[in-house]
């Protein structure tokens, strides 16, 4: 059965090598010392690889069951789930007022990564919560808050979020969800949702739905959506759940991977729902919700790649498979371990270099959420607007990309189901799909983002990168091996831009047919920086005498390879997108 061991030294490295987080200015930051989130992680670490990823495959082959209107979670998942809960771990980053531990979002993020490498499936229980008392903490009225969110923040009660219904997924302006006002403040909610995550189980008390819906009379299109609070239980004055709501779990979908997660269709016959922020505004409510999940989605392509790639580096290290080509390795045995083989270590290689890219982008990611929220910094959060479709494209892509790869280690064995090594495969596929397909992220990212506030925060991630690159243009250490390329990757990146500036008004499908090119383009590019900016902190720690010499040579020779072997595919997608519409839109829909 595969293992999950929590990668805290790199993520203490992270922390304070590269974002040097107990500097900051942030609020709350200067109590980030690294004792206390050695203390934070390691304590983490405990409860994901000895009580979550042993029920990774639990979760897997047995599923969930719906009986009777009841969803039955995999064995040991609701032992294991209060288990969370009372250790605090589902309100980290919550505020204390609602009984949360008031920590920065860049602790949580960290922690977070953990919990989803070992048991996904598990993890999205209480990530889908957290996302639903975020949107109630930031548009819910004063009786709202207090009525749901200290049992959300606690997991006492869960939550949902019901986009998707049958004939609309992207295009929610086509939805039928009614919302009746009954004249009393509250609504009857009337429809049918699809595809909802953790939408009916047994491991908490109650549910809170958050549902978009349509009021009779509003606008048409997505401009008529509002979001509605929907509890599976209405709550009684005394804040205990009361009587059974109008909602309840139709079928459970049977899907390729997280199996462990009760992914239902919910009706709705006339539920009783409450207005969450402004009628009609439901979007811009339900956006607070939807864009963290897609930093949590990132996180989850980052999180199966290092589950999977764990795992293969132990396989790689202890299977015997032929000799190697240099000179024999292991003259006492049959054969080398397959880790002696360059297809093998290059294979790795792919795989480590992303993973360790991967996480530094996500703290650096985390760490302007903390500065937008703390600080109320507009630019952070600019730029955090940004980089969101990249942190969920680019992340999931690649991180997918790595689980098939630590799959191909094992050969035949990969296959398997006795290795469970398809299950990080089949577990990180979804990422790629929910909280929008990747093409719309690409689509946001080039049709939205990039012009945001008149091009400003692109331009800002252009001058963060060639301010790196001239503050340490006498480097010697840096300059051939990591700033050279990262300088051409950045020109590649503007090149894009400027393909897109010219030709996109005049042509819209020449910047559509190269949006996918471009986030994997500016994904490479994000990844540089993180590399350049560790290759720095790794070096000065090397000069600085740092005992542990070897993580610090290890991890500059893994930037090396970033920037020699993986780097160079902005040049490929430049070409792609510099092609234009015309390869893309050339046949007619019926000569396909």
């Amino acid at each position: 059965m595969p293992s999950y061991t929590a990668p805290t030294k790199d993520m203490q490295f992270v922390l304070h090598d590269l974002l040097k987080i107990s500097e900051s200015d942030i609020p709350g930051y200067s109590d980030l010392e690294a004792d206390f989130t050695s203390a934070v992680l390691e304590e983490a670490g405990k409860i994901t690889s000895e009580v979550l990823a042993p029920l990774n495959v639990v979760g897997d082959t047995e599923g969930c069951v719906l009986e009777n209107g009841v969803v039955r979670t995999p064995t040991g998942f609701k032992e294991a789930f209060d288990q969370v809960r009372e250790g605090g771990w589902t309100g980290l980053d919550m505020p204390e007022d609602f009984g949360g531990q008031g920590l920065p979002y860049v602790v949580a993020t960290a922690t977070g990564e953990m919990f989803s490498a070992a048991n996904q499936a598990f993890t999205m229980y209480q990530g889908l919560t957290h996302g639903a008392a975020s949107a109630i903490l930031a548009h819910g009225s004063d009786e709202q808050k207090n009525t749901y969110l200290p049992n959300m923040v606690s997991c006492e009660w869960t939550g949902t979020m019901n986009l998707t219904e049958p004939h609309c997924g992207t295009d929610l302006g086509l939805m039928r969800t009614k919302a009746v006002p009954q004249g009393d403040g509250s609504y009857k909610i009337s429809g049918q949702k699809i595809f909802i995550s953790a939408g009916e189980h047994e491991m908490s008390s109650n549910i809170i739905h958050l549902v978009l819906a349509k009021i009779p009379g509003g606008p048409d299109g997505i401009k008529g959506v509002s979001l509605f609070i929907v509890p599976k239980f209405m709550v009684n004055e005394d804040g205990t759940p009361g009587a059974r709501n109008g909602v309840s779990c139709g079928k459970i979908e049977e899907k390729m991977g997280i199996h462990g997660n009760s992914t239902c269709v919910m009706n709705y016959d006339e539920a009783t729902g409450f207005l969450l922020g402004e009628e009609h505004k439901g979007m811009r409510a339900m956006f607070t919700m939807m864009n963290e999940a897609r930093i949590g989605v990132g996180m989850q392509g980052l999180a199966q790649a290092e589950a999977a790639y764990q795992n293969a580096l132990i396989y790689a290290k202890d299977r015997l498979q032929g000799r190697d080509v240099t000179g024999v390795k292991n003259p006492d045995g049959p054969a080398d371990p397959l880790i002696v083989h360059p297809d093998i270590r290059r294979n790795l290689m792919d795989q480590k270099s992303f993973i360790e890219g991967a996480r530094a982008f996500m703290l650096w990611g985390a760490m302007m959420i903390d500065r937008s929220h703390r600080l109320g910094d507009k630019d952070a959060d600019g730029l955090i607007s940004l980089l969101t479709p990249v942190v969920k494209g680019f992340l999931t892509d690649e991180g997918y990309q790595a689980t098939v790869q630590a799959q191909q280690v094992y050969g035949g064995h990969g296959y398997i189901e006795e290795w469970g090594m398809s299950q990080f495969t089949r577990d990180a596929r979804i990422a790629m799909i929910y909280e929008g397909a990747n093409g719309v992220q690409a689509l946001d990212l080039v049709g939205r983002k990039l012009a945001q506030d008149g091009g400003k925060h692109v331009m800002a991630f252009f001058d963060l990168v060639k301010n790196f690159i001239k503050d340490n243009s006498e480097n010697e250490a840096l300059k051939a091996d990591f700033l050279e390329p990262l300088k051409q990757a950045s020109k590649d990146l503007q090149a894009a831009g400027m393909f897109f500036m010219q030709n996109g008004m005049k042509n819209p499908n020449a910047a559509l047919s190269g949006s996918y090119d471009f986030m994997h383009l500016f994904g490479h590019v994000c990844l540089g920086l993180m590399w350049a900016q560790m290759a720095k902190a790794a070096q000065e720690a090397l000069d600085a005498g740092a005992s542990d010499k070897a993580f610090y040579e290890t991890k500059l020779a893994t930037g090396r390879y970033y920037m020699a072997r993986r780097l160079p595919a902005t040049g490929m997608h430049l070409a792609r997108i510099n092609s234009g519409a015309d390869p893309v839109m050339a046949l007619d829909a019926d000569q396909f």
